[in-house]
């Protein structure tokens, strides 16, 4: 497995476990629909919150969270309506960002609530 594979599977474990520690219920990870995916969707206060997850090493170019560009939120909305529907989820929904920076083995968390929004 390559080593930025390594990585991002490590950081969605750590978010995960952040996720679980803030009261999050986890319903499904890396839930796909083609070439869509979204990393984590979970429950939250009567809130269905899809969260994607970027691992990074160091921030040398960018945030991790600013390579969430307006393409992969289009794919996430996407998917996230797919979830919604076939699964006949009657919550609002919530899309969320988690940035993690891994440096010697531990990771560094910024979790963004609301951070993008279905364009109309």
């Amino acid at each position: 497995m390559a080593k930025h594979n390594i990585l991002g599977n490590a950081g969605e474990n750590a978010a995960i476990e952040y996720l679980l520690k803030k009261g999050y219920k986890i319903l499904s990870r890396n839930k796909r629909y083609g070439y869509l995916e979204i990393d984590i969707i979970a429950e939250y206060e009567d809130i269905l919150v899809f969260v994607e997850v970027k691992s990074r090493s160091g921030t040398y170019f960018e945030q991790p969270f600013q390579a969430v560009n307006f393409k992969k939120q289009k794919r996430i909305i996407k998917a996230a309506n797919i979830y919604i529907e076939e699964n006949e989820i009657e919550l609002e929904a919530r899309f969320d960002i988690i940035s993690i920076i891994e440096k010697n083995g531990k990771f560094k968390i910024e979790h963004i609530e609301d951070a993008f929004y279905p364009r109309v």
